[in-house]
């Protein structure tokens, strides 16, 4: 069976074929009737000269939906830099005003200026004022077209407003209503509007906004109220209540899904930087840092071996069990860990209060069973007796509790002052998880084995 990569690469194997024979019509032809987010896949495969000569032979729309289907970055900067600016703003100008905005913002500067000088000014003006928000922020993710009516219309007036308004809005979900300051009163919907009675004013049809928000806040905000009030959009609103714009849900899925590949790239110490298409020096160069500060924080923990050398050497047996204490608790640490930062970035901020005791409980009964489990594997190893089966017991026990606390209490901490639990969480656990396992086991044996 033919996968979707194959096929796209077959189709990209074809056209750079056309474009070597200069038979870009063709190469159009047979792109038509890909779907935008395949034939972005196709684009991104093919060299740099290849991608400019198709997407500059492609009919504007269908070029500007593949455009905005590439990967975030410097390579879609880069394409769309190197196409003439009146062939830039073209493209620019098929594109609802947010992807548009995302698009440009990725430029330098005087590529930015040179396509906006080549769009009509009310466009222009639009995208400049989009520009001014923070990629990161909700007023990043923001369309400013939308379609409102006014509160003092009928709804047979509101009707034929949004009859004129919704072909030339793409997608749109809701109809909000307004005052005549423009602040948000709700929202109407459109089988509501379609049923009442034409002199029916659309003040008594208007249903409060379940939840708003402001275009500062952070963008994951907005991932957040989507998902727990089942909302198709939006409304972004300023401080006084006025309707500025409208963040649909489609959008939000696309940041959603980044921001968690960031998080679950962060937690593994890997910046969110990495990316496939690095070369091995550039995966280097922003991995090698991270696995540094691990070798510093490795050695740490392992610092207890020496400490209790002559231990080891009397009872060569817990050589052989460290390590399988301070792996458990490490495992155990990140499930912790990932729970945890799950909340975090679900709930929001502060969300993982609480989640500490809870730890403590589940590391409290977890650990009973894993330690006798070692337990008996220490009395039918070698040299096992009762007495290194009760020294594993409560090493394993005490460092699956210590995982657990830390596990919660590490990255609910860092999120308390500010700091991404993400990126920093792992190297703490699992110093805490090593350290502590290597000195329960061996501070144990001394103690309870040789009588030290």
């Amino acid at each position: 069976m033919t996968t979707v990569y194959e096929e796209n690469e077959a189709v990209r194997d074809r056209i750079e074929a056309l474009i070597v024979s200069g038979d870009l019509s063709a190469a159009c032809a047979l792109v038509e009737d890909l779907h935008a987010s395949d034939l972005a896949d196709v684009i991104e495969g093919l060299d740099e000269e290849a991608r400019v000569t198709l997407l500059s032979s492609l009919p504007a729309e269908l070029a500007s939906d593949a455009l905005a289907e590439m990967e975030d970055g410097d390579e879609r900067a880069e394409l769309l830099s190197s196409l003439t600016p009146k062939k830039g703003a073209e493209l620019i100008e098929e594109l609802p005003d947010d992807d548009a905005a995302d698009l440009i913002a990725e430029l330098d500067l005087p590529d930015q200026q040179a396509i906006l000088e080549q769009l009509p000014d009310e466009t222009a003006a639009e995208l400049i004022d989009l520009l001014q928000y923070h990629e990161e922020s909700a007023g990043g993710l923001m369309t400013t077209d939308f379609v409102s009516v006014v509160s003092t219309l009928t709804a047979a007036e509101a009707l034929e407003q949004v009859r004129v308004r919704g072909r030339e809005v793409e997608d749109f979900y809701t109809v909000f209503v307004v005052d005549q300051s423009r602040r948000l009163m709700g929202t109407v919907r459109l089988d509501d509007l379609v049923i009442a009675d034409p002199t029916d004013r659309i003040q008594g049809l208007v249903e409060g906004p379940v939840a708003t928000i402001r275009p500062e806040e952070d963008r994951e905000r907005v991932g957040r109220l989507i998902s727990r009030y089942n909302m198709a959009s939006i409304a972004v609103v300023t401080a006084g209540g006025v309707l500025l714009g409208r963040i649909t849900f489609d959008d939000v899925i696309d940041v959603m899904e980044a921001e968690q590949t960031e998080d679950i790239l962060r937690l593994v110490g890997v910046t969110d930087e990495e990316e496939l298409r690095h070369t091995w020096t550039e995966s280097v160069r922003t991995r090698f840092p991270w696995l540094a500060l691990n070798l510093v924080t490795a050695s740490a923990a392992a610092s207890a071996i020496l400490i209790y050398e002559d231990v080891i050497d009397q009872v060569i047996t817990l050589a052989f069990l460290a390590p399988i204490i301070a792996a458990m608790g490490g495992s155990s640490g990140t499930q912790s860990l990932a729970i945890t930062i799950r909340r975090l970035t679900v709930e929001g901020p502060g969300s993982a209060r609480g989640f500490v005791i809870k730890e403590l409980l589940i590391g409290l009964v977890i650990g009973g069973a894993l330690g006798l489990g070692i337990a008996l594997i220490a009395l039918f190893i070698p040299d096992g007796n009762p007495r290194l089966g009760l020294v594993v017991m409560l090493a394993m026990w005490g460092n699956q509790i210590v995982a657990g606390f830390a596990g919660a209490f590490v990255p609910a901490t860092l999120d308390r002052i500010g700091v991404d639990p993400s990126v920093a969480s792992s190297v703490f656990v699992h110093t805490l998880t090593d350290l502590c396992g290597f000195f329960l086991l061996l501070g144990l044996a001394s103690k309870l084995l040789l009588g030290g």
